[in-house]
């Protein structure tokens, strides 16, 4: 079924579509993992976003109902050089052309995605839009021109939660908002582990995981919910998530966070880490075609040591701008030397742009969690 994609500078390419007809706008972005595609499509991280993959071969293995981030998948569309249509894998029960037309996602192949990828490295990511409805090259890159641009979009809560929850043994068991203090005054009876409240910008629920395995409990919060309800709740510590678009226009979380600062221990993941930055009066801005993939390089300026990361991000903090503000930078970029990690220590905060819950990706900064646990014990 032949398609097209149309970014907005004029650039087009020819392909096919795997999943049925379709027309989707967004920003194009690329990912230069070998695999972990699952994980991808479900990153809410990924709103608002076309994913290509640089990898030629992507559906090789399927997909189950245990590798995902999310309860859906948030790309905007799909864009590979070959989709497998027959996977092999023991843990595969589905392919990858039926999981992505089950939810309404357009994938497209026979795509040259070095080509994409190469414009986009050099041209820097840009809106788009890839269609089977429509055929006419002009009348796609008009549509592309006139979707939302990513700079200035604030995204969080379109992916957030709508009621507070607790992660129980893979699972989320969610509460109405005015249960949550009795339910953590009864937890800290019962449980002797620390309380963090996680606030859901986009949360992957591996991060969730990693919590819970380095011992801590998360009670996960809507995007919108105040710094009032947070300091009833008397938490041990407070946790910020990834999640998509321009940090800047999320002023109330930046507001939030702000009235936050020095009441508990925080981290920040990703989105967190920039409204952290934000929240201490710095500034952040946009990155030609962003970080996304399994094999970033990170030097831990406290330990001297190379990490290879796991990183899907946009825009990055100003480091300068929080130099009269007191914070640290920890962590750096070995690519283009951007800042990927800082601390405060009279705020009692520490922040990483990459992740370290992976999901898919290397684990060399997971210590992360256990850094965080260390702060609130």
């Amino acid at each position: 079924m032949k398609a097209i994609l149309a970014l907005e500078d004029g650039r087009v390419f020819d392909c096919r579509s795997f999943t049925g007809h379709g027309e989707a706008l967004g920003e194009a972005v690329f990912n230069t993992g070998m695999t972990g595609y699952q994980e991808a499509l479900t990153d809410p991280s990924y709103h608002g976003q076309m994913l290509a993959m640089t990898y030629p071969l992507v559906g090789n293995y399927g997909v189950n109902s245990e590798d995902v981030e999310s309860d859906r998948v948030w790309v905007r569309a799909f864009l590979v050089k070959e989709c497998q249509k027959y996977p092999s894998n023991f843990r595969s029960e589905s392919t990858l052309a039926d999981y992505l037309s089950g939810q309404g996602i357009l994938g497209v192949e026979d795509l040259d995605t070095r080509a994409l990828t190469r414009h986009i490295r050099n041209a820097g990511s840009m809106r788009a839009c890839v269609s089977t409805l429509d055929p006419d090259p002009d009348s796609c890159v008009e549509k592309a021109r006139k979707s939302p641009s990513m700079k200035g979009l604030s995204l969080a809560d379109e992916v957030s939660t709508s009621k507070p929850f607790i992660w129980k043994e893979g699972r989320r068991v969610f509460l109405e908002p005015d249960q949550c203090a009795e339910k953590a005054r009864e937890w800290r009876k019962e449980d002797e582990r620390p309380l963090v409240a996680a606030f859901d910008f986009g949360i992957k629920y591996n991060i969730l995981r990693c919590l819970e395995r380095a011992g801590i409990k998360p009670l996960v919060l809507p995007a919108r919910t105040g710094p009032e309800a947070v300091m009833e709740l008397g938490p041990d510590g407070i946790f910020l998530s990834n999640g998509p678009g321009d940090p800047e226009p999320a002023t109330r979380a930046i507001a939030t966070v702000k009235k936050l600062l020095g009441f508990r221990p925080i981290f920040g993941i990703c989105l967190g880490h920039q409204i952290l930055g934000l929240a201490l009066g710095g500034k952040t801005y946009k990155l030609k075609f962003g970080h996304r993939g399994g094999n970033q390089p990170v030097k831990n300026l406290l330990t001297g040591r190379v990490e290879i990361t796991s990183q899907n991000h946009g825009f990055a903090v100003d480091m300068d701008s929080l130099q009269s503000f007191g914070a640290r930078l920890t962590h750096v970029n070995l690519n283009d030397d951007t800042v990927e990690g800082f601390s405060q220590e009279d705020a009692r905060l520490i922040a990483v742009q990459h992740h370290p819950e992976a999901a898919p990706g290397p684990l060399d900064a997971k210590y992360m969690f256990k850094e965080f646990l260390g702060m609130m014990v």
